[in-house]
């Protein structure tokens, strides 16, 4: 039997019938380790650098390995292409069948209860022209297996009738569906418990750990394996779903959701009339408790009256729903009843929560709210839950470790999750950044906090965009910035540029990236969303212009209250969690720019900060070693010379 250097070597199957495919050392020594964790069943962290083709490192080991593994990437785009094309490539060139399944968010499943509650609707209410979208949708889910919603052209999950269709935790029947035995969900997660390996997301793993969801197992299960792709990502999810969140709008949707049911379930209104009016009045005095303009404020910020307001809504909740149980056992009553008694312990949660255990939020829009708690830290309960499924958890990314004066350092992020026992490895990209790319630092910027900043920053870019004829994201930090940057763009060229430009929030993510290859000489200006998890190759992206270091707002709620807990423990807060988090940010920004062995590009950071604070070299030690310089004249002929 071929081993992992015979697979991934010169003479290997993927050399041989694989167009494209490179032996790479960094891929055969990142494969080699997590052989190694999945014999012992230990924990690994490796920083895998663009290029070192960390997907196959991982699926060549966990394939051979003969192991009950599961994959959670970050997101259901990456979720399709490893079951779809990479997974299969792999088990076809080593020859190793293995049963794979395919497992998602129960949002992305057709729920059949709830089709027929909508083609029923329609027919009573007597419509003559008949959606034919939900036509469409009635005959596939005659002939589909999977259910799989990305089956069916023409809806995504923006569309009105995709939540119609669909099922959540708040509205799913469970065992007592009437269509059960046809769910799904329920036939999904069945084979994912059967197969060898099982392809999942961060939500719905995480999902999964933090909340159980009732009636549908353990998607872990016996699994020997977790390898958690895009793993940068994991402490700030795991923290959302560890957190609370509680908003007027669900529970209105409690409310309107049980009166629904209790009728259809025969019942009377009457009989949950009053603790219904008690809930609505007590929502409204909270709502009066807070500021009626749109806002996100820290909770300490907030009415001094919001805690007795918010126990008073807890209250009425679990009166509300002990009220609604009293009067029906139907199982859509009693399902909402136990999503009652859920919203009322969040609430009651957010609301007692002592100021070390986690950072409180309150959002207004005038017309509702939202009330969130945050854990300052997960560690203990993530390594609980790692420690009650004896598995080799691996976490790859590309961007993980910090560097300090000890070399590269992964405490950061494993700190966070409570990894510090974890073995950890860093492999460099194989790409050649010395003679594919060059950093530019302009000269003469001001300090990012001067009100005309964002006006130097388009001022020394459009030199830049015009030598390279496009070509070009512009990244920035805020969607202040972004509109602000967009808007002096479009005056300074006035049309009269022949580049066209591409603003995020003017159309979708995927739609906006489709058109930027295809017009090869496009401006893209994006925020968070286009920092990472963007893969364009080739020549049209060949400029990346940074707009300031990915500091975390001070003025952010959620980051004042972290930085203020650390400073009460007596930790550095800009060193500990400011710094390392920017720094992480900072590589997924600039590595968007060289994705293949034949990219070439011109990295700006327009930030003086880089050069002129002590700090500044922690960022310039993260960045792949390549030439840089200060001179305008240099990296305007180093575009020139690229077109």
């Amino acid at each position: 039997m071929l081993d992992i250097d015979d697979i991934l070597g010169a003479a290997g199957p993927f050399a041989r019938h694989l167009a494209g495919f490179r032996p790479r050392k960094a891929q055969l020594r990142m494969a080699s380790a997590v052989a190694q964790s999945l014999a012992a069943r230990e924990p690994l962290i490796v920083e895998a650098g663009t290029g070192t083709g960390k997907t196959f490192a991982y699926l060549v080991p966990a394939l051979l390995a003969g192991l009950r593994v599961l994959i959670s990437t970050g997101t259901r785009t990456l979720q399709d292409q490893l079951f779809a094309k990479d997974v299969p490539l792999v088990a076809s060139a080593i020859g190793t069948p293995a049963r794979v399944a395919l497992l998602k968010g129960r949002s992305n499943y057709l729920c059949v209860y709830r089709l027929k509650r909508e083609v029923a609707q329609g027919a009573l209410e007597g419509i003559s022209r008949p959606d034919p979208l939900l036509a469409k949708l009635e005959s596939w889910s005659a002939v589909t297996r999977t259910g799989d919603l990305a089956e069916v052209p023409g809806i995504n999950d923006a569309h009105p009738l995709w939540p119609r269709v669909t099922s959540t935790r708040d509205n799913c029947l469970g065992q007592r569906c009437s269509d059960y035995a046809n769910c799904h969900v329920v036939n999904a997660r069945r084979e994912a418990q059967a197969a060898d390996l099982v392809i999942v997301n961060h939500h719905l793993l995480l999902a999964d750990l933090a909340l159980k969801e009732d009636g549908f197992g353990d998607i872990l299960g016996t699994a020997d394996a977790v390898i958690l792709d895009e793993a940068h990502q994991i402490p700030d999810l795991a923290t959302q779903f560890f957190g609370a969140s509680v908003s007027s709008r669900q529970i209105e949707h409690v409310l309107l959701e049980g009166r629904a049911a209790l009728l259809r379930a025969g019942g009377s209104l009457g009989d949950i009339g009053e603790v219904a009016r008690v809930v609505e009045a007590a929502v409204s005095s909270v709502l009066a408790a807070l500021p009626r303009q749109a806002m996100r404020l820290r909770w300490e910020e907030a009415s001094v009256d919001l805690e007795s307001a918010n126990l008073a809504v807890v209250s009425a909740l679990r009166d509300y729903g002990a009220a609604l149980g009293d009067v029906s056992r139907e199982p859509a009553v009693e399902a909402i009843v136990s999503r009652t008694t859920e919203l009322a312990a969040s609430l009651e949660r957010i609301t007692l929560c002592g100021d070390d255990e986690g950072a409180r939020t309150v959002e207004t829009t005038g017309r509702g709210f939202t009330l969130g708690l945050l854990p300052f830290d997960i560690s203990a309960r993530f390594q609980s839950m790692m420690s009650a499924r004896p598995a080799a958890w691996i976490f790859t990314s590309a961007t993980l470790s910090v560097p300090s004066s000890a070399g590269d350092d992964f405490s950061h992020f494993a700190n966070r999750l409570g990894l510090q026992d974890a073995r950890s490895l860093r492999i460099a990209s194989p790409f050649d950044y010395e003679t594919q790319a060059m950093l530019y630092l302009p000269q003469g910027t001001p300090e990012p906090s001067s009100p005309g900043y964002v006006e130097a920053v388009i001022e020394a870019s459009v030199p830049l965009l015009e030598a390279a004829g496009g070509g070009a994201f512009l990244l920035f930090t805020s969607h202040r910035a972004l509109a602000q940057g967009a808007a002096l763009l479009r005056a300074r060229w006035d049309g009269a540029a022949e580049v066209p430009i591409l603003v995020q929030g003017e159309g979708p993510r995927e739609r906006l990236l489709r058109d930027f290859r295809e017009h090869g000489n496009a401006v893209l200006l994006g925020t968070a969303s286009f920092w990472e998890g963007v893969d364009v190759k080739g020549e049209a992206l060949r400029l990346v212009i940074i707009e300031k270091l990915p500091f975390a707002s001070p003025d952010d709620p959620l980051t004042k209250a972290r930085i203020e807990y650390l400073q009460r423990r007596g930790d550095n807060a800009f060193r500990d969690y400011q710094l390392p988090e920017a720094v992480l940010a900072l590589k997924q920004g600039v590595g968007r720019l060289i994705r293949s062995e034949t990219d070439h590009g011109l990295i700006v950071i327009c930030d003086p900060r880089l050069l002129g604070k002590g700090y500044g070299r922690v960022f310039r030690a993260s960045l792949p070693e390549m030439p840089a310089t200060q001179s305008r004249e240099d990296a305007l002929r180093f575009l020139r010379k690229l077109r």
